[in-house]
């Protein structure tokens, strides 16, 4: 779904996978915020990055780069900024 572009897909797998008692890892959510980013969706990306960040999970490098590519393609280039700044203090 993630190379596809097919985001909405993508939410629904998602969906599913907690539906059935699965607990989604950050390489999910970091999936799931790369299919965003494909489709657009740069508000639904940060949506997504909250809810890991609020479920405790750490993000990597590569949710981060989702997450900065995201907002780069929505034309939110001070929002990609902020967060590129976010990740450069977390070290």
């Amino acid at each position: 779904c993630e190379k596809g572009g097919q985001w909405e897909r993508a939410l629904e797998l998602f969906d599913e996978l907690q539906q059935h008692g699965l607990e989604p890892t950050i390489i999910t959510y970091s999936a799931l915020i790369s299919a965003c980013e494909k489709g657009g969706q740069w508000e639904k990306a940060l949506d997504i990055f909250d809810e890991l960040q609020h479920r405790g999970l750490e993000p990597t490098i590569i949710t981060y780069s989702a997450l900065i590519s995201a907002c780069e393609k929505g034309g939110q280039w001070e929002k990609a900024l902020d967060i590129f700044d976010e990740l450069q203090q977390r070290g």
